[in-house]
């Protein structure tokens, strides 16, 4: 029941938002090509964009053009109704010039005028398609072990060594440089004096230096295919980052987008996507990642891209889980029962207390709420556990649903109180952000800090037993 919008609805700037506005002019001439239209496209992390149209002049020949909007630096690529592609680079003001291709192979005869990227970039597929040919042919050719033990490895040395020696040669071209971005850093095994580096330093080394071969700093990066830039980015956050306390994740995603500020797109995709992230974890400490985000980019006026009521929007909701964090003490709320006795969550009884906003007609809280209280009921006496349960829509329609629910599912532990949110001591819809439902906290009775949230009945089965193993 996610609630959430977007932090803003596109994450893609207009066109002609940086560099000057020189238009550009593609020519495109595929002979012997007989399709109506062709469309030329861009990359952009994990999407792709339509940017023009083309349509032929009976001759194959198509041309991409707008006076004054401008192409931004990446990979592009022209494509007709077949899917057949061909990738081309924008990239060092190049905006003007003619690809020509014979229609029987597009990649293998494609030839550029104008733009000596292109011409590098088309000159090492065709060294590349070659390379691969030989491979396809050889393993039609040898026993299945002649080719996966002594040919392949022979040749997949031969197309890396191909493919580092054009990056030597052509070291600022945008495709060396994006080749470079897809190739894992060489992580040292030892110390400048010569001692092994301990497996944790290893990883911590790999960590700080991630990213050495991508350029963060050129807006070029954010328009590749989804290889080279997206997954690389998600692998450090899903997998490396996997596990770890946001004080070590916040320094570490603080180095990379700042590294990033030279090159505006690439900085709000970065900040973006990892708020949003962050922003949606189902991992409860990382709302403080989420929080520290929103502090250092958007409430330090960094967020170019939005509105000054959007940053608003954000900073207000960073402050209101800045205080939900956990370990932070639970805002008090006091409100009464269906006998209309007043309960006070900083006074509930016993060690811990379980803090429940909900309701009957939210279809994910029937489901959760009997399977939550059947944990409870379990763990109640021997973790001397109260709870603090809330109807979250407490008008006359729901209440009856509400007690009838209560009846049918048998939740009537003496230290569970149901209490009708109707009157409280506070708007605890506002203290609590309570945008969806069910929201199940976990308090400590001896501080009345927050020692989970985010709870559902799996996870707080886990937490009983760790509770209990702790005893």
């Amino acid at each position: 029941m996610k609630r959430y919008l977007p932090l803003i609805m596109t994450i893609l700037l207009p066109l002609g938002a940086f560099g000057a506005k020189e238009g550009y002019k593609i020519t495109f001439q595929a002979n012997g090509n007989q399709d109506t239209m062709m469309l030329l496209c861009y990359y952009h992390a994990n999407n792709r964009y339509i940017t023009d149209t083309a349509f032929n002049n009976g001759k194959g020949r198509y041309v991409f053009e707008d006076k004054k909007k401008e192409l931004k630096p990446g990979l592009y690529y022209i494509t007709n109704s077949h899917d057949r592609t061909l990738d081309l680079v924008i990239y060092n003001d190049e905006t003007r010039f003619t690809l020509t291709v014979d229609n029987a192979n597009w990649r293998r005869t494609a030839e550029a005028k104008g733009s000596k990227e292109n011409e590098l970039f088309f000159s090492f597929n065709r060294m590349s398609d070659l390379l691969y040919q030989e491979m396809e042919e050889a393993q039609a050719e040898l026993d299945s072990a002649s080719f996966y033990h002594d040919f392949m490895p022979r040749q997949t040395k031969r197309i890396d060594s191909a493919r580092m020696a054009f990056i030597e040669q052509h070291p600022k071209s945008m495709i060396s440089r994006m080749m470079l971005a897809t190739k894992d850093v060489d992580i040292p095994t030892h110390r400048p004096d010569g001692s092994p580096m301990e497996p944790r330093e290893r990883f911590d080394w790999l960590m700080a230096h991630y990213f050495d071969n991508v350029p963060l700093d050129d807006n070029f990066i954010i328009r590749t295919p989804e290889s080279v830039f997206y997954r690389r980015v998600m692998e450090y956050v899903d997998v490396h980052m996997n596990r770890m306390p946001p004080s070590m994740i916040c320094p570490l995603l603080d180095s990379v987008i700042d590294r990033s500020e030279p090159a505006p797109e690439v900085f709000k995709w970065l900040v973006h996507t990892m708020t949003e992230k962050f922003l949606q974890s189902k991992i409860m400490v990382y709302d403080e990642v989420y929080v520290h985000l929103v502090k250092r980019y958007y409430e330090t006026g960094k967020a170019f891209w939005m509105s000054p009521s959007g940053i608003d929007k954000e900073v207000e909701r960073a402050t209101k889980w800045e205080r939900l964090l956990v370990g932070k003490v639970a805002p008090e709320l006091i409100l009464f029962d269906t006998l209309r006795r007043a309960h006070s969550l900083h006074h509930m009884p016993g060690e811990y207390t379980l803090l429940l906003f909900w309701s009957p007609t939210c279809g994910h809280c029937r489901d959760i709420i009997p399977a939550v209280y059947k944990v409870y009921e379990q763990y109640a006496d021997s973790l001397q556990m109260s709870a603090f349960s809330i109807l979250s829509e407490p008008d006359e329609h729901t209440t009856g649903k509400w007690k009838k629910f209560l009846t049918d599912h048998g939740i009537d532990h003496p230290r569970w109180v149901n209490l009708n949110g109707g009157e409280a001591n506070v708007d605890w819809r506002e203290v609590y952000d309570v945008q969806t439902t069910p929201q199940i906290y976990l308090i400590r009775n001896s501080d009345n800090t927050i020692a989970a949230k985010k709870l559902g009945a799996e996870i707080l089965e886990m937490l009983c037993k760790d509770l209990m193993n702790k005893k």
